[in-house]
Order: structure tokens, then sequence, then C-alpha cells
């Protein structure tokens, strides 16, 4: 059956209930910039269909529920190159089209003021820059320029945990000479974005805790969902323990990688990002 936007013609966005928005930032690990009902067909399906989206960076995350803690699917937006004006059918919804690097994806909102809003939040993240639309009402503009703010500080950590791999540095307790390759001087929050933008690298994280003097693990898996998770590595001086439902004590914190590794048959692997070299070809 069609399922279109306008099954939901009178009802106002409200924000899920904090235990839904807490498992949902702890699953995508990113910041929730916009959110609500919209209609997305992809450019090999016929129809569209409705989901609960919300904004996180720069991405899409498609719930078939309102209460769903868990996405369906998922949108990276982060290529797109163009979208086209918001404009009505036949039934009042409002629809564009997002032009993605590898596909087109049409989005339908419930009415082209909702739709211009979906529109300018995206070009807002994508862009980095709040869209010259003389129509935004000065509370929208405001919401805008806010995220843009936050997303600009989200990318200047992105791009610092990227080159975090050329200066390494260790907690003071740490008696080691040499670092896992999965070790990166980064948080909690930047070690997630890590993973869920580069899943090719890796999903296990080997980082500094909270505390500053001992490690902590942060791991990405799939299951029936993707799941983020932290551990903590405690350092004895000449030995570490992690925190598992039993305590794992292991000599080196490369045996503690190792462990994660046997333990899951290889489900998980180290985050490792491919750097160029001096030996690589510079075009």
């Amino acid at each position: 059956m069609l399922r279109g936007i306008r099954e939901h013609p009178e009802e106002i966005p409200q924000p899920a209930p904090r235990r839904i928005f807490q498992e949902r930032q702890s699953i995508t690990g990113l910041p929730l910039y916009f959110q609500g009902y919209l209609s997305v067909r992809h450019s090999k399906c016929q129809e569209f269909r409705v989901y609960w989206t919300e904004l996180r960076g720069t991405m899409l995350f498609l719930y078939d529920d309102k209460k769903a803690p868990r996405y369906s699917q998922k949108l990276d937006i982060s290529t797109l190159t163009s979208a086209t004006n918001v404009y009505p059918d036949e039934n009042g919804s409002a629809q564009f089209i997002l032009m993605l690097s590898n596909e087109e994806v049409e989005l339908k909102a419930n009415d082209c003021e909702c739709g211009k809003e979906w529109k300018g939040f995206i070009l807002t993240v994508t862009k980095l820059s709040v869209p010259p639309d003389e129509s935004f009402l000065p509370g929208q503009l405001t919401r805008m320029h806010e995220v843009l703010e936050k997303e600009k500080k989200r990318r200047i950590m992105l791009n610092n945990c990227s080159s975090a791999s050329l200066n390494r540095k260790s907690p003071p307790s740490s008696t080691l000479t040499a670092m896992p390759a999965c070790f990166y001087a980064v948080s909690w929050q930047e070690a997630t974005e890590m993973l869920e933008k580069n899943p090719s690298c890796g999903n296990l994280i080997l980082r500094p805790s909270s505390d500053s003097k001992n490690y902590a693990i942060t791991i990405r898996h799939e299951l029936d969902a993707p799941r983020l998770k932290h551990y903590k590595v405690m350092s004895t001086g000449t030995s570490y323990i992690v925190e598992l439902e039993r305590r794992v004590t292991l000599p080196s914190l490369q045996d503690v990688i190792n462990y994660f590794v046997t333990q899951t048959r290889g489900k998980l692997k180290p985050f490792v990002i491919q750097t160029r070299t001096a030996e690589d070809p510079v075009f």
C-alpha cells in the first residue's frame, strides 16, 4: 500500500521520549539538529515511504515509527551536490529532490513551509552556510544559525581526529613504549564519530578514559542494528584490567586489543586510518 506523508496531517512533531532519545544518541553517536515526518523515495523505488526522520550531523536517520529506538535506514547526505526547489504536488504535500554523488533521493514533507524548513537545515549542514531564503521566519533562521555553529565545531573535531594518529599521546600512567595502531587521543564523542563516519577503517578504538589516567575501548558492532559500547581499561602499572562481566587481566594494551578481536572471532577490527605515506605518488 502506498504510504504518504498525508497520514500525519494534523500531528505536530514532538521530541521522542528521553529514554528513546538517549538510546538513539548511543546508537548514532551524532548530534540531533532537526526531526519530523518525511516521505522518502530512492531512485530505484516506485513508491514513497513515510519515516520519522532525524537529521544528525550530515546523516538522515529513518525510523519506521516515531518511538522506534533503532533506525531502519540511514542516508549519508554529506555528498550533496544540489537540491531542487520545493514544489507542491497534487495532494498539497511539498516535494524536493536531493542530488547526491551516487543517487537522487526524493523527499516529501507535509506542506511547503515544512519542506522549505527541511531543505534549509539540510543545506545548512552540508554546505556550512544558511541558505538565503527570505521566506524563513526569524525563529527558523536563529535555529539554522545555531545548527551551523554546532556543525562547524563538529567538523573541526572530526578533522582533528583524522590526524590524531600522528600525535598519539598515552595517559601518564602508561609504561608502554609503543601504542596499538588503533589508539587515538580522542574523547568518547570523537571516537563514536570516527567509527560512524569511517566504517571501512574498523570498528574498535582504544582511547584515553575520561580520568586521563586509564584507557577505554569504544566499539561499534552490528547485530540487528548498529550499537556503540564503551569498556574501561584500568592500568595497574604492570598490567591492564578490562571491565567486562568478568574482569580480564592482560599484560599489555596490544593484548587487550587482541583479546577483543579473538573473543569476537574477528568481528571486531582495530580502527586504523589509512594515511598517505611519503612513498605514495602525488598527482
